[in-house]
């Protein structure tokens, strides 16, 4: 892949895919990418508190890249949807049709958010 390129939803899904299949054998199973999806999560999470939040660094947390946490959590994201059958493309924008529907006036009349 080059560097500098720019990847579409459908790229991506094709691309895990072929590494999947070629360098990673074959994808875990739905639940364990579950888990790992999870875990994932969770370091983005503990990068995230540590960085935006109160908690203070430790040695072990030291050279985390914020961006490439996200990654893992996307790379997982996908293999999760390609080994569904779910085109991520296709369900974001039923999703931002969704939420243009159901959510047209809502946080415009959120105090909260004022």
């Amino acid at each position: 892949m080059e560097k500098g390129k720019e990847i579409t939803i459908s790229e991506a899904q094709e691309l895990v895919d072929h590494w999947i299949k070629t360098v990673g054998v074959r994808y875990f199973n739905e639940l364990t990418n579950m888990a790992i999806l999870t875990e994932e999560v969770g370091e983005l999470a503990r990068l995230m508190a540590r960085t935006y939040g109160e908690q203070s660094f430790k040695e072990s947390d030291k050279g985390k890249d914020l961006g490439d946490e996200m990654a893992d959590v996307l790379w997982v994201l996908i293999c999760l949807a390609n080994q569904t059958g779910v085109d991520l493309t296709e369900a974001l924008r039923k999703n931002f049709e969704k939420k243009n529907i159901r959510d047209v006036d809502r946080h415009k009349n959120n105090e909260k958010l004022k």
